[in-house]
């Protein structure tokens, strides 16, 4: 995600066994699927869902549950860990505070009832014991019925005046790493997610007065007494999302095998440039660092109180984009997001500047590399140097000694600013500083090896230095651990 105030300060600078379709060449052995039936109520807001989860214990443990989170109950009001932070209540909640959350009605396993917990901070975590253990190489049946209430917001997971969005909704399976799953709290910092590449087969029931723009490939589409049930499915994605509206206008044009589908609004005078902007840094980026693998993308204007929000196969363009420089620079760096996330995914929550630094650094190549865009490179880099300057400036004189590492986790940053700053702004300045130290041609050898090597997987900071020290013929090793470390003088 792109943080809305980082967009503002650059610009200031610069101008002061399914049979899957959803993605080619790919296979989905051992890979957990979801099965979903979702209806969503516009009257009450709320969403009835049912989920069958194929659940792969791919480790080498046996393991004696299993952890789910349930992310929608950050909406509640009263929960310690706030969906945004104090400076964006009123933009988030433009006709004020409003509460959502998720009710688990009962959970399954292989067909028979089952005991659950749901623990964590704010009821986070849905928990699903194993009485017989699951070994690894086996494979269980979930079945978890719930219901999500909409808050209305500009989040991910809310209802606006234009759009409701459908983002981390569901009951996702934790990360099982290091011998225990992960278990992390919200933070209104950043993107607190990580996850698993999964299968998705998705049955949507909603007003047939609404429009949607899904992640993965619509496989079906009817109308029945004034409602709509869409078939969606998505193999080998990250995670699922879909939006609706009745106020959008689709634009539609092929690139290459993929078709990107631009969801403006009716009145938008602007959408066929948006496409271009969506198609221009698509073929950029296949070219630049491998081929984007799904059969369509959708970028979905919407009612968002950031800049945007990337999800496999879907991002989300905030309305309050108004200028053309802007919403060009938030569709680039969302759409960076499906090679630095969506494919090739890292822990957003310890190491958020791998997959932000990385997508700042790649908007900029292409404006680099794309001059018909009327944006300086070198000027882009220079203001986002004076104002990383700036912020170090500010928060020495506040705080006097201020800690300038970039890898740290999002909830060890005490305000959104030095996250923002750390992650995105200095996350930038390193692979600028990499590349005019070991020159564009090797930097990108180095970025399409990581892209080959951990497609569909989850990648290491380590594994992001190998992948550019072989494509560079440099240790870089100390170099990067450097300027994550905050060592660096900038």
């Amino acid at each position: 995600m792109k943080k809305f105030g980082l967009y503002i300060l650059i610009f200031v600078f610069l101008a002061l066994p399914f049979v899957f379709y959803g993605c080619k060449n790919a296979s989905a052995e051992n890979l957990s699927s979801y099965a979903m039936q979702l209806s969503y109520d516009e009257k009450t807001h709320i969403l009835k869902g049912n989920e069958s989860v194929s659940y792969y214990n791919n480790s080498t443990e046996m393991l004696s549950a299993v952890y789910f989170h349930l992310y929608p109950n950050v909406y509640k009001l009263d929960g310690k860990n706030k969906i945004v932070s104090q400076s964006h209540i009123e933009r988030a909640y433009p006709n004020g505070e409003s509460e959502g959350n998720i009710e688990i009605n009962y959970v399954k396993l292989q067909s028979d009832d089952v005991q659950y917990v749901i623990e964590g901070e704010g009821e986070n975590l849905l928990k699903i014991n194993f009485p017989d253990g699951l070994y690894p190489g086996q494979n269980v049946q979930i079945e978890i019925d719930f219901i999500v209430t909409l808050a209305n917001i500009n989040h991910r997971l809310g209802y606006g005046e234009n759009t409701i969005n459908f983002g981390n909704f569901y009951p996702i399976v934790c990360v099982y790493e290091n011998g225990s799953f992960r278990k992390d709290a919200y933070s209104s910092n950043g993107d607190p997610f990580y996850s698993e590449i999964a299968n998705y087969d998705v049955q949507l029931t909603y007003s047939s007065d609404y429009k949607l723009a899904t992640g993965g490939d619509i496989i079906s589409s009817e109308n029945t007494q004034n409602l709509t049930i869409t078939r969606v499915k998505a193999l080998k994605m990250r995670d699922y999302s879909f939006v609706l509206s009745k106020n959008f206008k689709i634009s539609s044009q092929r690139c290459g095998d993929v078709v990107v589908n631009y969801y403006g609004y009716v009145d938008d005078q602007n959408n066929g440039e948006a496409l271009k902007t969506c198609i221009d840094c698509l073929s950029f980026f296949n070219k630049t660092f491998g081929d984007y693998p799904y059969n369509q993308l959708s970028v979905v204007k919407s009612n968002f109180v950031y800049g945007g929000m990337e999800y496999p196969g879907l991002v989300i363009i905030s309305d309050e984009m108004l200028s053309r420089e802007e919403l060009n620079y938030v569709i680039i760096h969302e759409i960076a997001h499906q090679w630095w996330y969506g494919v090739v995914g890292s822990d957003q929550v310890h190491h958020a500047w791998q997959d932000e630094g990385l997508a700042e650094f790649s908007t900029l190549l292409f404006f680099k590399n794309c001059a018909e865009y009327g944006q300086n490179y070198n000027t882009m880099v220079n203001g986002a140097l004076e104002s990383y300057c700036l912020f170090e400036r500010v928060y020495k004189n506040i705080e006097g000694e201020t800690k300038f590492s970039m890898d740290r986790a999002i909830y060890n940053f005490e305000t959104e600013p030095e996250y923002t700053q750390c992650t995105y702004t200095k996350g930038l300045l390193m692979f600028d500083a990499l590349m005019q130290d070991i020159g564009e041609k090797k930097l990108v050898k180095g970025l399409k090896k990581y892209y080959k090597d951990y497609a569909f997987k989850n990648a290491t900071p380590h594994d992001l230095i190998y992948c550019l020290s072989k494509g560079s013929g440099y240790d870089l090793e100390g170099y990067i651990k450097s300027w994550l470390d905050g060592k660096v003088v900038i």
